[in-house]
């Protein structure tokens, strides 16, 4: 098959991503015959050559870890979204050679808990203060909740993301990684944003209020010792596996134009992972 449109998945390290499972499940199901998803090694630093050697046939970058900054950065022009969170998962090509930069990760995000039934005004509770934090802060702005706790190891952290908290007109309150388990238990929706094992000491002693929902970005191992607590306890979970998925619905739409086939591409994820997850 001669490939004709072309989009990849950009990040260091990358081997891991199961991004080319879900893109090329959906092109395969929309009948997008022509069109190759791949993996590119690509350090935040190497990503505006990168772009700039980009022939016309391609339709689009997702951007993971490090490379979010340096995704807005290169763009031509941004969302309002990814400018007020600071950074893009997703470049887009344009008709006229541009790029756009857009963040479908909050988007995604609004998806799949507001689909968990986190409602307007739910009280949120945040840990971590990194990337992710970012986008739950603009999903949180989104789902009107205008007040988010964000609870963090190193307060300088807080501090860095009070700049998109203002820019998306939410109230951050601060609050310390030994206040965790307080903050935890009186939230409507909670999410971690930390990385592999650092919220594992914070399960055994979990004080679950009922009908809270939980978001755990980590979707490998899953489910993570918060979740395992969060789900004996009878609430709702959220995987970073579904958050994976919306994201990419997302993308495959704006690189595209042609209305994305989720089944098929939550069948095929499903099938990668062998993972239960929302969606």
């Amino acid at each position: 098959m001669e490939v004709t449109r072309r989009a990849a998945v950009v990040g260091k390290p990358i081997a891991h991503s199961l991004s080319p499972v879900i893109h090329t499940a959906g092109y395969a199901a929309a009948g997008l015959t022509g069109w190759s998803y791949t993996r590119v090694e690509c350090a935040a630093a190497e990503l505006p050559d990168l772009v700039a050697r980009l022939g016309p046939e391609w339709a689009g970058l997702s951007v993971t870890m490090p490379g979010k900054e340096a995704a807005l950065a290169v763009a031509d022009a941004a969302s309002p979204v990814a400018a007020a969170v600071g950074a893009a998962n997703t470049l887009v090509r344009r008709p006229d050679g541009s790029w756009y930069a857009d963040n479908t990760d909050v988007a995604g995000m609004v998806r799949v808990l507001t689909d968990a039934g986190v409602g307007a005004g739910a009280a949120v509770t945040v840990l971590g203060a990194g990337g992710t934090a970012r986008a739950a802060l603009a999903a949180a702005a989104q789902l009107a909740c205008p007040a988010v706790t964000v609870v963090a190891r190193r307060p300088e952290a807080v501090d860095e993301l009070r700049p998109v908290a203002d820019a998306l007109g939410v109230v951050l309150t601060p609050a310390g990684w030994a206040d965790a388990h307080h903050h935890l238990s009186t939230a409507d929706l909670a999410v971690s944003t930390v990385p592999k094992g650092v919220a594992d000491p914070l399960a055994p002693a979990a004080s679950w209020c009922a009908g809270t929902v939980l978001f755990d970005a980590i979707y490998d191992p899953w489910p993570t010792p918060l979740a395992a607590s969060a789900a004996a306890a009878g609430l709702r979970l959220v995987s970073g596996l579904d958050l994976l998925l919306a994201q990419a619905v997302g993308q495959f739409e704006q690189f595209t134009g042609v209305t994305a086939p989720v089944e098929a591409m939550r069948r095929a994820l499903g099938e990668a992972t062998s993972v239960d997850f929302l969606s």
